[in-house]
């Protein structure tokens, strides 16, 4: 059986404004494209605009105008739904795999996004021209292995946003050598969406020192 694009929840126009029509087209390219290319799973056509696309968008009003570098993109979530959010906001997509980095490029054109790029890098890889203001990551790996690949592409006084799952301040209270020994502060979980979203987001942010 076929799996059909979930109606567009009542949230989308809400959390998008003015650039609604920029989600919708990007949600029916992943929908069109997304499994073909190993960027979603083949059920995630009935839940992609409320577990992915509106999850991601709740957490744009965390970020500030500056530089926001986001760790292993995949499809674009939450990278380039953010990018779409906020304009005023510059991103850069940090991703390894050839065919993702190739699927974001082409979204990026195809949307005419001119607040984003990508870099063809693992984060512990990537050399970019200035340390971000922001990290984001969205179910890469666990709190305790991101820190110490995240914080060097910081500057001081940055901070992490890590969307997370239910287990946020579990990975926290495991997380506690690697954030003493690259000094993080302000280290808290925090609950999006509720009232708004069929699925709340649970954010991980945290101050590099």
């Amino acid at each position: 059986m076929t799996s059909t694009l979930e109606p567009e929840p009542d949230a989308t126009a809400v959390l998008f404004g003015a650039r609604v029509d920029l989600a919708r087209d990007f949600t029916r390219n992943l929908a069109n494209q997304g499994e073909e290319l190993g960027l979603i799973g083949p059920l995630e056509l009935p839940r992609l605009w409320s577990r992915h696309i509106l999850n991601c968008a709740i957490v744009a009003p965390l970020l500030r105008p500056g530089l926001v570098a986001d760790v292993g993109s995949g499809a674009g979530l939450p990278g380039l739904v953010l990018a779409i959010v906020r304009p005023d906001v510059s991103f850069v997509l940090i991703e390894p795999m050839e065919r993702r980095v190739a699927w974001l490029n082409d979204q990026i054109s195809v949307l005419a996004l001119d607040n984003v790029s990508v870099e063809r890098a693992r984060a512990e890889d990537a050399r970019p021209l200035h340390r971000f203001d922001q990290v984001t990551a969205r179910a890469v790996s666990a709190f305790r292995t991101l820190i110490p690949l995240t914080v060097p592409l910081l500057k001081p006084g940055g901070e992490l946003v890590f969307m997370k799952g239910a287990g946020a301040d579990a990975e926290i209270q495991a997380a506690e050598k690697a954030i003493r020994k690259h000094r993080l502060s302000n280290v808290a979980s925090m609950t999006l969406g509720t009232g708004v979203l069929r699925d709340e987001t649970r954010v991980i942010r945290a101050t590099v020192d």
